[in-house]
């Protein structure tokens, strides 16, 4: 008898042990403490949970790192992937959001991007909200680290790193089939031309203009001072774009139009027929699909290529 009890006294002990090691090694989130764009310290207590998102780009990025089911609210124009129609709208329309819908929704984290204002981000602040703001990236390197940022917010960072080399194998992949071109193809990029005579196109310091030179082209507003700019119709016959992709085809813009715009019969993209609608969101939102812009644009510069 007293073996016996000895026995049990013994097993109860070894269970209490097990236990309490099993208790020991489980993992807990730890505290998360990053600087935002706007220089603040945004601190987590663990991974947000509960996340709204104020731009189409950081929708896109918590949807392609798998942290879209995190989400509790989007800004009215974050229409990809399409489950993300699905999630309420907290607004962003003329850049006025509802502080009361975010404040219903609860959110441990607010994101916001350089479409918002300091002084949106100080409203959300004052309601008892944690907002991080994510600044644009200059490069596809700040892109990448991007998604690595919003990985370690959400909880996602082994998802983040694996899609940041994914996308920079597509990169190194588009690179690779272009090494053996030594020639560029002047391309303008049309972001609205409702005015024929003065076109608005991308400026050098955008990032447009970056992903057309991976791609093997060369933006003809390389040399215009500012982001967004318009172009007369002389500089746009001298400069002779071998290529004109069109960023307001979302608009009803179509390539005969263009075709038949007084004096641009003589542009070289029109006699040759390479004028082509194109999707401004992959190239406008800094998001992954920045790369899914690149590619495109690539193949539509050497599609012989990309078969």
């Amino acid at each position: 008898m007293k073996r016996l009890t000895t026995l049990v006294t013994l097993s109860i002990l070894a269970a209490l042990l097990l236990s309490a090691c099993g208790a020991a090694v489980t993992p807990t989130a730890a505290p998360i403490t990053l600087t935002d764009g706007l220089s603040r310290t945004v601190s987590l207590a663990a991974p947000a949970q509960k996340i709204v998102s104020l731009a189409p780009s950081n929708t896109e990025i918590l949807f392609a790192i798998g942290a879209g089911g995190q989400m509790v609210g989007r800004d009215e124009f974050s229409d990809y992937p399409a489950e993300a129609k699905a999630l309420p709208s907290v607004g962003g329309s003329m850049g006025t959001y509802s502080l009361e819908t975010i404040a219903s929704l609860k959110p441990d984290l607010v994101l916001a991007a350089e479409i918002n204002t300091p002084e949106q981000v100080k409203s959300l602040e004052d309601l008892g909200l944690t907002v991080y703001y994510l600044s644009n990236p200059k490069d596809l390197d700040g892109m990448y680290a991007n998604l690595k940022i919003v990985g370690r917010l959400a909880g996602r960072e082994s998802e983040a790193d694996a899609l940041a080399a994914s996308l920079q194998a597509r990169v190194q992949a588009v690179t690779e089939k272009l090494m053996p071109i030594s020639s560029t193809i002047t391309v303008f990029y049309e972001m609205d031309g409702s005015d024929p005579a003065k076109p608005w196109t991308a400026g050098g310091g955008t990032f447009l203009s970056q992903l057309i030179d991976l791609a093997g082209g060369m933006n003809i507003g390389n040399n215009l001072q500012g982001d967004y700019v318009q172009m007369s119709q002389e500089e746009l016959l001298v400069a002779n774009p071998g290529v004109i992709l069109l960023g307001d085809a979302a608009y009803g813009v179509t390539a005969e139009q263009v075709a038949a715009r007084p004096g641009w019969d003589a542009l070289a993209a029109v006699q040759q027929g390479r004028i082509y609608p194109f999707d401004d969101n992959l190239v406008s939102r800094p998001g992954p699909r920045l790369v899914d812009g690149l590619e495109q644009i690539a193949r539509l510069l050497r599609p012989e290529l990309f078969k």
